[in-house]
């Protein structure tokens, strides 16, 4: 990719950006759903009983709001009708929506009831348990109040679901906003979802089931079929919705009670669709293209078949295309452990029906597992101001002054602090800290919301105790906003035969790093080989978030931003590691559009560090002192950006 066109990509994600940021401001949403929204925790062991689960992956789940995020991903504008409890998962929940460009008008927080909980494990590739936590929960208090007039009238399309019929109350507001659609002109979406435990049919433990026959549930739906414009489910929700067990006779029986489109959900057939008379043969219907893979958890599969129908079915595509997306969205998904995390983003999504995948178990796919990471990655500020607070600057400072390098931490707080004066005037500042010897500081950062990296040390001696160490079971101890730096030793101050153990360990933090969810960034201190040694860690396939390189001249770092396009194209960008922060080398770094990060040294904050650690200045002085530089650096760094063009687009 060249960087015209990385520019050009870069225009129009920040152009995607911006329409998802208008659901919430009143602007038009191509879609609300209504109802059930949870927080999932899913088992990391596979093949065992929930019983023996030892650990658990967190993420936003429940039908409506999967396919919210899921038809966001898409490039739907999109909005959810939901409760959350007032309390940490709550806010989770609607941090992550936010995340994800969903609307967060439509969610209402309650003072009284806790977020829903599921509790999920991968028994086989047929058996998956899970426990619905929804006594008394918050979106099951959802009532006719929480339908905004003027919401849904914002939205081209409604979709309301089965489970949120099960309740007299919840069957009223979705009949509410059902009506309300009508009269503004939206279409009505059903999405059957049919889980006989939540219509109280079966017991807490038996959330894995999806079918027992029910003439009361079944006359229910037949309410609710007429005022359709889109029904979806498997045969089996087929089967409910109609009070048929023959899956023909159930969609003729539907089709009796409403003009829908029908969309039959056949697991790994994929699907057919029926938008008028229901065929002599099942599958004399309107299909998609078919995608062959690995079943991993079905679970969640539906939501993301469904976002990538509606993302063809709102922008009037024809049925099969409609069909085919929503296919190989299910594919992605049942191919994956969790819900909404796992719903592929519309360039992912553009790329496997291009370019398909060599593997059956897509979650082992390289280049379309980069896509998705790359493509769901927390958004962060367009330019980052870091100072460098790791060992070897800690370990210079000591040796300077004279005292242990334990006090150090001390003097970090300060620092820290200093930072966060500054951060609520200018986005984007951050510290890297060694937790070693910077814990409070750590804690500190964390409580004012700055940026935080946390670096990880190779070893330089292959004989060395360490030299083996396991990076997984460290970094995953991390918060998932931390990121992880690490520097590739200069090859002069390597032994020979450390520079392949170099590769290799970087290759394992990359590897652990991706695994456990957390940034990467590498510094190359080699400022002479940074396009060659870039080169080797692109062709052994570990492609970092970040890339840190000493100060260069604008020739330089053009060459090293077009080594990095030709490795990753989907990289955040360049931090440029300086000696001296001046005018002139912030503006020289800035005249790219891949350096977005500025990293200073403690030698950036002149001489405070030298003059709080002989004690001839208070910490109140010192802290004030820092703040003042580093908010000179940020209003630099600002006004570079606003004058010189912007560097680059959150991603």
């Amino acid at each position: 990719m060249t960087l015209p066109l990385f520019l050009c990509r870069l225009g129009v994600m920040a152009r995607q950006e911006k329409e998802r940021a208008d659901g919430g401001d009143g602007k038009r949403l191509d879609l609300i759903t209504i109802g059930r929204c949870s927080v999932d925790l899913y088992g990391q062991q596979i093949g065992g009983r929930l019983e023996d689960i030892a650990s658990f992956a967190k993420s936003v789940g429940g039908c409506p709001a999967n396919i919210a995020i899921g038809a966001s991903r898409l490039g739907l504008s999109t909005g959810i009708v939901t409760r959350v409890g007032d309390e940490q998962m709550g806010r989770f929940v609607k941090e992550q929506m936010a995340r994800e460009g969903v609307s967060l008008d439509g969610i209402v927080t309650d003072p009284a009831q806790l977020t829903a909980l599921v509790l999920l494990a991968v028994e086989s590739d047929r058996s998956f348990p899970l426990i619905f936590y929804r006594e008394n929960c918050a979106d099951a208090a959802l009532t006719t109040d929480e339908i905004d007039d003027a919401f849904i009238a914002r939205a081209g399309a409604i979709l309301v679901t089965g489970t949120h019929f099960s309740k007299p109350h919840l069957a009223a507001a979705q009949r509410k906003a059902m009506a309300l659609a009508k009269t503004h002109g939206g279409r009505i979406v059903l999405d059957i979802d049919y889980r006989p435990n939540l219509w109280g049919l079966a017991g807490h433990a038996a959330g894995e089931e999806r079918y027992i026959r029910s003439e009361l549930v079944s006359e229910h739906f037949k309410t609710i079929l007429p005022e359709c414009d889109l029904i979806v489910g498997t045969e089996e929700e087929i089967h409910i919705a109609a009070g048929e067990e023959d899956t023909l006779a159930a969609l003729r029986a539907i089709r009796a009670l409403s003009a829908a489109t029908i969309v039959l959900k056949r697991g790994p057939m994929g699907c057919v669709v029926y938008p008028g008379a229901i065929p002599a043969r099942i599958d004399e219907g309107i299909i998609g293209a078919g995608f062959p893979i690995e079943v991993y958890n079905v679970l969640g599969a539906g939501d993301a078949f469904l976002s990538g129908f509606l993302r063809g079915y709102l922008r009037d595509e024809e049925l099969a295309t409609c069909a085919t997306w929503a296919n190989a969205c299910g594919a992605f998904a049942v191919s994956r452990l969790l819900c909404s995390p796992e719903s592929p983003t519309w360039e992912e999504l553009q790329h496997f029906l291009r370019h398909g995948s060599p593997q059956r178990a897509l979650r082992k796919d390289e280049t379309l597992n980069h896509i998705h990471w790359s493509t769901t990655r927390r958004p962060q500020a367009k330019r980052l101001m870091m100072l460098a607070a790791d060992r070897l600057e800690l370990e210079a400072v000591a040796d300077g002054s004279g005292v242990p390098a334990t006090r150090i931490g001390e003097f970090l707080r300060l620092a820290v602090a200093a930072l966060g004066q500054v951060t609520g005037r200018e986005a984007g500042c951050g510290v890297v800290l060694d937790d070693e010897i910077a814990r409070e500081a750590l804690f500190d950062a964390a409580r004012l919301d700055l940026w935080i990296a946390r670096p990880v040390a190779l070893e330089i001696d292959p004989l060395a105790p360490r030299h083996q160490q396991d990076f997984g079971s460290r970094i995953i101890e991390w918060p998932v906003s931390h990121t992880v730096v690490t520097q590739l030793p200069r090859r002069a101050a390597s032994p020979p035969t450390a520079w392949p153990l170099h590769l290799a360990q970087i290759g394992a933090l990359f590897g652990a790093a991706r695994k456990i969810g957390r940034e990467l960034m590498i510094e190359i201190a080699d400022d002479a080989r940074a396009e060659e040694l870039m080169a080797k860690l692109y062709d052994r396939g570990i492609r970092p978030d970040w890339w840190i390189i000493p100060q260069q001249d604008t020739g330089s770092l053009a060459k090293i931003g077009e080594a990095i396009m030709r490795g990753d194209p989907w990289c955040r960008g360049i931090a440029v590691r300086s000696p001296g922060m001046t005018r002139d080398s912030i503006v020289t770094a800035a005249r790219l559009p891949l350096v977005r990060g500025l990293m200073a040294g403690f030698d950036a904050l002149g001489d405070t560090p030298g003059k709080w650690l002989a004690g001839e200045i208070s910490d109140a002085a010192a802290t004030s002192e820092m703040a003042e530089r580093f908010a000179s650096l940020a209003a630099m760094w600002k006004k570079t950006d606003d004058s010189e063009g912007s560097s680059g687009v959150p991603r």
